[in-house]
């Protein structure tokens, strides 16, 4: 900082350009006692019979289709090839459920969600894609037609479909879940992989495990197992993923649109991807074998599946950043309003400036401090989201107008409880406040002087806020709204 530099009022609008949007609430309050400092939590909803009933019955039908397939596997595989297939089908699952959390850092979704997402496509997903295919192909049989056509006109149209539902069923009632297309392949992807599992336990166990044992001895079933593995999962274990994140792309998209006709077509349009994916995927052995030219399969492997696989892989590390970029945009106008400082704001950006964040917390305040910041970064993020969200005109009725208002009101105060267990107690920055437009610096020869911000602020440099004006309601006078300005250059750090 340089205290020579005339101090100026623009230092927040060039942080962002960001359209206008909803007042915000006046300046926070003096800091809290740190003592009790709750995680922020969604406003509470009132009690839903409908919801209720609805939720019971998905845990109901959970189960029931838990049952069913433990069941069907164990009568048609027996029980030590389902075992086998148990234990082989499930090596691979923590690493692609790693790969999908790590999407996924920003704004972590509650672990309920997870699971949810990932049983569905496990046990409702399989089951009901299990009796459809069986039927299709029986009615394959009685009209004389080969049953290789079950796999490319019937299965990629039920599994997708299946699959898919869990995660529709979380947007429908659990929207404020769902911050973008990082979400919906998180959802989509836990999804496929629950299904990709148990069907893996039929491969493995019954087309490995069972048939070579049967016909030569467990030696040759074990070989066999260990053949499917390494052609079923390590080479091409990402398919169901990669299949239904299509349809995650169109969810995402739907879930931070205010049209109505996006919020309809966009999930079609990734259904409907998917499930062309998935039958081209099918078809490509089916010629293979028909003609027994391999190279359909290698040219259909090399010239569509790897190019998506790298397309998709490539957007969702873009992706992945968009929650950090998000709050840079965003957030500034909590700076301008007195609720944050620029230096937070930045430190936000990116995911190694909160570790360096986190890093500096525990220097300064210890084990707490630790776990004050990363409350604090996660409220932070899911203010940005609801910020972004009411910029986008989401919220539509009244009553949730109400709730999202409520929501950032209680994000607020967690920011505001989190921050007080670190800002202010490192001793080689300096003492100061922020009050929306300039630092008040107190100087080691004892003078207080007004500071503007530097063109690129120092990361992380937590001021105390200057303290609130009388409070006056939800849009304080003197509020200058949302200029328009230029945005930080390009590269910025």
């Amino acid at each position: 900082m340089r205290p020579d530099q005339p101090a100026g009022d623009g230092y927040a609008d060039r942080m962002a350009d960001t359209p206008p949007g909803a007042p915000l609430p006046s300046s926070p309050p003096a800091p809290a006692d740190p003592a009790v400092v709750a995680a922020p939590r969604m406003p509470p909803r009132r009690l839903n019979w409908l919801r209720f009933l609805v939720l019971a019955g998905v845990v109901l039908l959970i189960a029931s289709c838990a049952v069913f397939m433990v069941f069907t596997l164990g009568h048609s595989l027996g029980v030590q090839a389902l075992l086998v297939g148990v234990v082989a089908a499930i090596l691979p699952v923590p690493v692609l459920i790693a790969c999908f959390l790590w999407l996924d850092r920003y704004e972590p979704e509650p672990l309920k969600y997870l699971i949810f997402c990932f049983a569905w496509g496990a046990f409702v997903a399989t089951a009901a894609s299990l009796n459809v295919n069986e039927f299709a192909a029986g009615r394959f049989a009685d009209w004389g037609l080969p049953s290789a056509l079950t796999g490319v006109l019937v299965a990629p149209f039920i599994e997708e479909l299946t699959k898919a539902l869990g995660p529709i069923l979380l947007l429908v009632f659990r929207r404020r879940e769902w911050s973008g297309i990082t979400d919906g392949l998180v959802y989509c992807g836990l999804s496929a992989v629950g299904f990709a599992m148990v069907e893996n336990i039929l491969y493995l166990g019954g087309y490995g495990y069972a048939t070579g044992a049967d016909r030569y001895g467990p030696a040759t079933g074990a070989q066999q197992v260990i053949a499917i593995f390494i052609v079923r999962i390590l080479l091409f274990g990402f398919a169901h993923p990669l299949f239904t994140s299509m349809t995650g792309v169109g969810l995402g998209v739907a879930s931070r649109s205010a049209d109505r006709r996006v919020r309809v077509l966009a999930p079609i349009a990734g259904l409907l991807l998917a499930m062309m994916l998935h039958g081209t995927w099918n078809l490509l052995p089916t010629l293979t074998q028909a003609t027994g030219e391999a190279v359909i399969m290698l040219y259909g492997f090399l010239g569509l599946m790897v190019p998506v696989f790298f397309g998709t892989v490539g957007l969702a590390l873009w992706l992945r950043a968009w929650e950090g970029r998000l709050t840079e945009r965003t957030l500034p106008d909590y700076v301008r309003a007195g609720w944050l400082s620029p230096p937070e704001v930045a430190a936000l950006s990116s995911l190694g400036r909160r570790h360096a964040a986190r890093s500096w917390a525990r220097r300064v305040a210890g084990d707490a401090g630790v776990r004050a910041m990363r409350g604090y970064q996660l409220a932070a993020t899911r203010l940005a989201l609801l910020r972004d969200g009411t910029l986008r005109g989401l919220d539509r009725k009244p009553a949730d107008r109400e709730r999202a208002v409520a929501e950032e009101r209680q994000l607020l105060e967690a920011i505001t409880a989190h921050r007080s267990f670190f800002v202010g107690r490192d001793p080689q920055a300096p003492v100061g406040v922020w009050d929306g437009s300039q630092y008040h610096l107190r100087f080691p020869d004892g003078t207080s002087r007004p500071v503007a911000a530097p063109d690129e602020p120092v990361v992380p440099i937590p001021v105390v806020l200057a303290p609130p004006p009388p409070p006056v309601g939800y849009a304080p006078p003197g509020w200058p709204g949302l200029r328009p300005a230029a945005p930080w250059p390009p590269g910025h750090s």
